[in-house]
């Protein structure tokens, strides 16, 4: 038998086609910022999936009229996080400036990324300086729901 999307079957609870925004994601000053350069596409968690780790996925579009949009913070486990660019003719360019701070360390991205963090490393400010086009962004955390204060300040 075959399932549109994720209706029916025993497993189409595993199949997410539409965003359950998170519980916890800051004041809603910082939602509303938020929504002003980004895009969230969909949210994963234990909340969404019982048994499920946690995954952001989101379009950044815009530079933020506040910076840095993240501010300093560490949780006990691992995090990976993704910045991709959108030309499909060019993947590596990032078509932007994001400059990302991991234990003091300060780096500054104009291709597409993948940053390991791992457990306990203080990391941000995250900083979006410049977005020519859509910048994909990913986030993953081991852990059943994020929970690691990257705050809005």
């Amino acid at each position: 038998m075959v399932y549109d999307n994720n209706n029916g079957g025993e497993y189409g609870k595993y199949f997410v086609q539409n965003l359950q925004e998170p519980a916890n994601m800051g004041s809603p000053e910082f939602v509303t910022l938020y929504n002003k350069f980004a895009k969230r596409i969909l949210w994963m968690d234990s909340n969404v999936v019982p048994g499920a780790f946690q995954m952001n996925t989101a379009w950044y579009f815009a530079v933020p009229e506040r910076d840095p949009i993240f501010t300093e913070h560490s949780h006990p486990y691992e995090e990976l996080l993704g910045f991709y660019g959108s030309n499909p003719d060019d993947p590596y360019d990032l078509n932007g400036v994001i400059e990302f701070t991991l234990n003091g360390e300060t780096h500054r991205l104009t291709r597409s990324t993948m940053i390991f963090l791992p457990g306990n490393s203080t990391h941000n400010p995250m900083r979006i300086l410049e977005v020519k086009r859509p910048i994909f962004h990913f986030s993953i955390v081991m852990n059943p729901e994020y929970d690691g204060g990257a705050t809005y300040k």
